[in-house]
């Protein structure tokens, strides 16, 4: 296989896009495993956590498009539009839902008691980001584009 046919293409992007998230939720698990001392495969598949994987998804490929393209093209202004909207989206609004679902979970647990399942259980908590790990989920999508795009043009010779 030519590596050389996927540097500088829309398929270095795509690879850093959907790699990146891969490696923010197995920080996401070695950190829950360092500080909580528990296995919990779940954090693999699940929102919310630190750092952001919709950060490092949406951002990695803002810089990898903006490395490829150029950082004042058309292209790179469209991935950063895209970029802040995911950004705002899971430090506002899916944080607000995920504190909507943990006072609703309350109140049914004050309600119902002990038959929570009959209703269909608790909804998910953990739904958005902080600030703080929308910030680390954007520089790990920085840094691992940017160090990708040096490896992929190393390689290609």
């Amino acid at each position: 296989m030519d590596i050389t046919k996927f540097v500088n293409t829309g398929y270095e992007a795509l690879f850093v896009a959907l790699t990146v998230p891969l490696i923010a939720q197995t920080i996401k698990f070695t950190l829950h495993l360092i500080f909580d001392k528990k296995i919990d495969f779940r954090l693999f598949t699940t929102t919310g956590g630190m750092p952001s994987a919709h950060s490092a998804f949406v951002v990695g490929l803002s810089t990898t498009v903006g490395l490829i393209c150029g950082f004042e093209s058309m292209f790179f202004a469209i991935a950063v539009v895209n970029a802040l909207v995911v950004m705002y989206d899971a430090a506002g609004v899916r944080r607000a839902a995920g504190r909507q679902a943990a006072c609703l979970n309350r109140i049914m647990d004050d309600f119902y008691k002990h038959e929570i399942q009959e209703i269909g259980g608790k909804l998910k908590e953990l739904l958005g980001h902080t600030p703080y790990q929308v910030f680390w989920g954007a520089i790990l999508g920085i840094v691992y584009a940017y160090y990708m795009h040096k490896w992929f043009i190393s390689i290609s010779g």
